[in-house]
This record gives structure tokens, C-alpha cells and sequence, in this order.
């Protein structure tokens, strides 16, 4: 084989390698399996051109499906250019530091390994867009993969995790964050600011609820969250104005309809501020602090009520059909117990109680596959 310094794949996977092979000495073209058209192209070769400095032209290199339990630090030297590893399938416990020296890489993918740690400095590699982990032994999310900054897809699927750290938010270009198959029982509110998220997949998981502060994704356009332990979602949700795919098969709120309900009795404040905004009193000379409380009121949901809440609040499951199938259990807030036949439970939704908002969330919707 001529050298070239044209880009250079290297497909190794399915070798029966015990160990990462040494491509200063070993040809990855002479070692793969060959059809009889290039054997005859190869015939007309004298000899094999690939040396130690044929090792600069590979940028992609794929060693998965093998037997390789550790790699030997020397084996990255000459890869230089290198933008994509393939170490998926082998028997991999941990990655040698001298990863990091990959400054080109791009991809990195290490599925179905028994990893449990990353090397600490894989900050280092600041062209990393993609990092696939999952299917290893990993406890948490590595510390040192919330500091490549680069990211744009994490996977971390199928390993062990318990907990999502507020940190993954350092994380601000990541467009797809794979969590599905784990043990995460919450999900932190912080997640919401992750403004460049497309897909979050949360299925599998022990999940009973989710943030309200996940509508800030407005860039969110796929959401799975199958199989873990929802009876309910926030109405907040129906502000995901680009979301076109939920997942909720598996979750209690669609094997069974619980209305839950729950009310407290407003404090004077509330019933106060109420008042003041029942009347639409002039509160602008008073303390800022109450100008502020008054300014956060909310509208109650029910179109035929004028009234308002702050901070005591009624808690409603609202149960909202969607492609004639499937049964959507919304939590909503009211102002008063008088409005929950509002928000009672129905087979449908009528056109005399939903409000034009709400229909025009509905229909958008309607759109959303909830298989």
C-alpha cells in the first residue's frame, strides 16, 4: 500500500485482539480480511509501502469487538490526527491517560467496556463534539466529562448512575444527553438551563417526577421518559413549544388515573393581595417587596373566573385526552376549590370550559407520540 497523506480509516473491529495493536509495525490492511478483487489488486503490488510515518494519515480508527482488557499507553503514540475511536465491545476497565494526548479527536466511543472512571484530564480533548459511555459500570457521571466543554452529545446509558450533578449545566453546547437505563430517582432543576438541549432521554430510570424548570428547553424537541415512576406531569410542559416526541409508556400515569387533590387555606397575605388585585387597587406607593409579591400574581385556568394566586395554590390532576388513545395526566394550579369542576377529570375536553390557549396547546399536542 502506497503511503499517503490522504485521510485513512482503519477498520480493526471483530480481530480477536487480546491486545491494542501496535500500528508502527502492523499494517492494517495486510491484517484485515480481504476480498478476492482486492487480493488480486494487492497482487499487483511488489510490496507493502506501510511504515511507522503511515500512522500520521490515520484519522479514524475502529478496535471494537475484541478482547482487549487494557491498552498500552505507547500504542496512541503517531496517532496524532486521529478524530475517531472505536473501543466499543472489548474488556476495557479504564482508559490510559495518555488518551488525552489525542488532541484531534472528535468521537469517542467506549460502549459495552466495564468502565467505572475516565482519565482526569479528558478536559483536554477540546474538539471532543461526541462521547458514548454507555453500557459500562460507571456509579456517576465522570467529574472530568462535565469539564469538556466541547460537548455535544453525552451517552451514558445503561451503567449504574444514581444521581444527575447541578454540574452537568457546565455542559452549555450539549444537544443530546443520553441518561436512559440507569437508577436517577430526580432530576435537578438546574438541567432547565441547558438551552441547547434537543434530546434528553430519561427512560429506564426511577423517576416519580420532573422539574417544572424543564420548560426552559425551549430548544427540546424529543423527551423520553418511559418506564420509570410518573403519575403526573407539570402543565408547564405544555409550554415545549418545538417538543414533536414525548415517551411515557410504562409510567403509572398511563396504566392508571389517579385525581389527586390538595388544599390549603390562604394565609391573610394571600387573601390580602388577592383582594388588592380582585379590585384593581393602586399599590405602586407600597414596599417594593409587596409591589413585587403583587406583580407575580397568576391567573386562574378557568375562563370563566376572573380570580387570582400567589403563593397557596390549589393542586389538580387534570386528565387531557390526546390522540383519541391515550389519557395525559397535566398537574394544573386554581384559585379555589369552586374551579376544580374545571379541571375534573373527562373522557373530553369541551369547547365551553378550555381556554383558547390551552385548545391551541392541545392540538400542538395532539402531535406529540406518546407510545
Amino acid at each position: 500500500m502506497a503511503a499517503t497523506n490522504q485521510p485513512y480509516a482503519v477498520d480493526f473491529s471483530w480481530k480477536g485482539c487480546q491486545e491494542f495493536p501496535d500500528f508502527t509495525v502492523t499494517c492494517p490492511r495486510c491484517s484485515s480480511v480481504e476480498s478476492d478483487s482486492q487480493k488480486n489488486e494487492k497482487s499487483k503490488t511488489s510490496f507493502c509501502r506501510w511504515n511507522s510515518s503511515s500512522i500520521t494519515s490515520v484519522t479514524s480508527l475502529d478496535i471494537s469487538h475484541n478482547l482487549i482488557h487494557r491498552i498500552d499507553p505507547s500504542r496512541f503514540m503517531g496517532l496524532a490526527n486521529l478524530k475517531e475511536l472505536n473501543l466499543s465491545s472489548n474488556r476495557l476497565r479504564q482508559l490510559p491517560e495518555e488518551i488525552c494526548f489525542l488532541t484531534n479527536l472528535s468521537e469517542l466511543y467506549a460502549t459495552n467496556n466495564a468502565l467505572g472512571t475516565l482519565p482526569k484530564n479528558v478536559k483536554y480533548l477540546k474538539k471532543l463534539v461526541h462521547l458514548n459511555l454507555s453500557g459500562n459500570a460507571f456509579n456517576d457521571i465522570p467529574p472530568s466529562s462535565l469539564e469538556i466543554y466541547s460537548l455535544k452529545i453525552l451517552q451514558l446509558g445503561g451503567n449504574n448512575i444514581k444521581e444527575v450533578p447541578a454540574s452537568i449545566t457546565n455542559l452549555q453546547s450539549l444537544e443530546v444527553l443520553y441518561l436512559g437505563g440507569n437508577h436517577i430517582q430526580n432530576i435537578p432543576a438546574e438541567v432547565g438551563e441547558m438551552k441547547s438541549l434537543s434530546s434528553l432521554t430519561l427512560c429506564d430510570n426511577k423517576l416519580s417526577s420532573i422539574p417544572t424548570e424543564l420548560v426552559k428547553l425551549r430548544n427540546l424537541q424529543s423527551l423520553s421518559l418511559h418506564n420509570n415512576r410518573l403519575t403526573y406531569l407539570p402543565r408547564e410542559i405544555l409550554q415545549l413549544v418545538n417538543l414533536v416526541e414525548l415517551s411515557l409508556r410504562g409510567n403509572p400515569m398511563v396504566m392508571r388515573f389517579v385525581q389527586e387533590l390538595s388544599c390549603d387555606p390562604p394565609s391573610l397575605v394571600e387573601l390580602a393581595s388577592r383582594t388588592i388585585k380582585a379590585f384593581k387597587l393602586d399599590y405602586i406607593d407600597l414596599p417594593k417587596t409587596l409591589v413585587n409579591h403583587l406583580n407575580s400574581a397568576k391567573k386562574c385556568p378557568n375562563p370563566q373566573c376572573s380570580g387570582v394566586y400567589f403563593n397557596q395554590k390549589y393542586h389538580q390532576i387534570k386528565f387531557v385526552d390526546f390522540c383519541g388513545k391515550y389519557r395525559l395526566p397535566l398537574m394544573q394550579y386554581l384559585c379555589s376549590p369552586e374551579c376544580i369542576s374545571y379541571s375534573s377529570c373527562s373522557s373530553t375536553a369541551s369547547s365551553e370550559t378550555e381556554s383558547e390557549e390551552e385548545l391551541e396547546n392541545g392540538e400542538r399536542m395532539r402531535r406529540v407520540l406518546l407510545g
